[in-house]
């Protein structure tokens, strides 16, 4: 079956927020993580800078997953990748990936920074088969999601990294 990336628009915010839900309790279950920060606001993610694509499997179906890329300070940052549990290990993830650092680049940006876990299957180790690699953290912003981590706890479930890709 064929599949569609496009652009999110307001129409998208609810189902945006249930995919997250619906990929956050998977990695709950394999980190054993009690506590979780519940998704964002989909509304709010939808108007901060940047862009989401989401990812349909029809032009007439409900989207299956999204990647959420913030503009923070001229910087590309992947702030979110989420597919639901379901629709997993079909490619989908990687698709979303691809179509994010295509735009990204059309963007003109020159790097895409994410954080994720470091032994997670489908967080290090996938990102670093679309191309990333790890990094370290040097803006402000960036510093400042290491200090949100800690402060949100999700840090004492497992290694945290930051991790590039260039463009």
């Amino acid at each position: 079956m064929s599949t569609t990336i496009r652009e999110a628009a307001a129409e998208d915010a609810e189902v945006i927020q249930a995919i997250e839900a619906s990929a956050d309790a998977l990695l709950i279950g394999v980190l054993g993580a009690p506590e979780w920060p519940p998704p964002g606001d989909p509304v709010q993610r939808l108007g901060q800078p940047g862009f989401v694509l989401v990812l349909e499997e029809s032009a007439d179906a409900s989207p299956l997953g999204f990647v959420h890329v913030l503009d923070i300070d001229g910087h590309a940052h992947l702030e979110q990748l989420s597919v639901l549990p379901e629709s997993g290990r079909r490619g989908h993830g990687r698709r979303l990936v691809d179509a994010a650092l295509v735009e990204a680049r059309e963007r003109g940006y020159s790097r895409v920074t994410l954080r994720t876990y470091a032994e997670v299957p489908w967080n290090a180790p996938f990102y670093a088969s679309c191309g990333f690699l790890e990094s370290i953290p040097e803006s402000g912003f960036q510093l400042a999601l290491v200090e949100t981590e800690a402060s949100l706890g999700i840090d004492r479930y497992g290694r945290r990294i930051q991790m590039t890709v260039e463009l």
